[in-house]
């Protein structure tokens, strides 16, 4: 008997999923544990297997195309088994659409209502066209009499429309849209929410990097396993909220939440947007073991490899720009932390030493606070103990 395979929950915050990949079409034999589809939730692609066996006789969302939790992904049976009760009986629409394999328009054979195909008659004859066509010769003044179509039946469609334009020289003004992606929608949701719930207040330092830049230098001239500055900002983070418990804490609605761990947020940067992986008891891992775990994190957010329980459970969170050369900047905070840290470029300029004007490396650094939880004295103090650890940088080797 026919099974429905249904849109999985494959995240705590996800409430659709969108199809990156098929991995199996129509007609295939499916084993349970075969990879059937790679799914988009709102926090990464994850693969999904099937979990039971048969062949695949209908496939409920096309790629690019999402479904809500619970959605119907696909159907699986025995071969030549009629599904139509099943589809019936789950109000799945019928197709009613074919794809023009040329031009990827989507048109109907009926004629005339004006979402389908528009047949045009003229003292020649006939001219049909698709609604995007019609749509886009409306737009930019074109006589679709004069453009000769390539499609079925000579169809005219979306690209002879840009061709005879091209070729006539018509001006144009031109846009690309987008869907959005749900990693996008959910930064979108989750940025919102933190910056109009959570009162935002900004507290920047600028900090004497001399030190760790010498020590760095050292380091990596002699150990195979290169230092870069964010693992020395986030070690000097962890070892600060050490200190400063009240700065490691989170708004619960009706009580706060001081955490005794220290679990950072790294803000990393992927094509559609921005992940934050999560490392672990940061406090307890040294320099090397902090610059191990941020690539290794790294990686897998950039491959898409990233599970949703490597971004939980943060207690504090850092976004560094500095790679791209941005001085300063302010964070907005990654719920539910009371804190972000936003890390501008490692500049080197004048500076005044012993009254002596000389060259110098600086750092700033935005500490961004929800005033619900943290005082501004609270912050100020965290980034004092934040600023003479980076300046002291031997205490962080010990």
């Amino acid at each position: 008997m026919a099974e429905i395979i249904r849109m999985p929950k494959l995240s705590d915050t996800m409430t659709e999923g969108v199809i990156a990949a098929w991995h199996k079409k129509v007609g295939d034999k499916v084993k349970a544990g075969d990879l059937l589809a790679e799914i988009e939730t709102d926090k990464a692609t994850m693969e999904f297997e099937s979990f039971q066996e048969g062949v695949l006789l209908h496939i409920g969302v096309e790629i690019g195309g999402s479904a809500p939790i619970n959605g119907i992904l696909a159907i699986l049976g025995k071969e030549g088994e009629d599904i139509s009760a099943l589809l019936k009986e789950e109000s799945i629409p019928a197709a009613n659409t074919k794809t023009d394999t040329k031009s990827s328009e989507k048109t109907t054979e009926i004629v005339p209502p004006t979402n389908q195909d528009t047949t045009i008659s003229v003292s020649s004859g006939r001219i049909k066209a698709s609604p995007l066509a019609r749509s886009l010769a409306i737009e930019r003044g074109i006589d679709i009499r004069q453009v000769t179509g390539s499609g079925d039946h000579g169809r005219i469609i979306k690209r002879d429309i840009e061709n005879w334009a091209s070729s006539q020289g018509v001006q144009q003004e031109s846009f690309r849209e987008e869907s959005i992606s749900q990693m996008r929608k959910t930064i979108a949701r989750r940025l919102s929410e933190s910056k109009f719930t959570s009162p935002h207040f900004y507290l920047t330092i600028e900090v004497d990097m001399d030190q760790v830049m010498s020590s760095r230098k050292a380091w990596n001239e002699k150990s195979e396993n290169k230092l870069s500055v964010n693992d020395f900002v986030i070690k000097a983070s962890a070892m600060a909220l050490q200190k400063h418990s009240a700065v490691n804490a989170s708004w619960l609605g009706d009580k706060i939440r001081y955490n005794q761990h220290i679990h950072i947020g790294v803000a990393v940067a992927v094509p559609d947007g921005l992940v934050v992986p999560v490392i672990r008891f940061t406090n307890t891992l040294s320099l090397t073991n902090i610059n191990s775990e941020v690539k290794r994190l790294a990686q897998k957010a950039k491959d898409k490899k990233i599970m949703p329980e490597d971004m939980q459970g943060n207690t504090f969170s850092i976004s560094n720009l500095g790679m791209y050369n941005i001085e300063e900047f302010t964070a907005i905070i990654n719920p539910p932390d009371a804190c972000i840290m936003a890390v501008g470029s490692v500049k080197q300029v004048p500076v005044v030493k012993n009254g002596i004007i000389q060259p110098g490396h600086t750092m700033k650094v935005t500490l961004s606070c929800d005033h619900r939880v943290v005082d501004g004295a609270t912050g100020a103090e965290f980034l004092g103990t934040f600023r003479m650890m980076l300046e002291n940088p031997v205490l962080m080797f010990s």
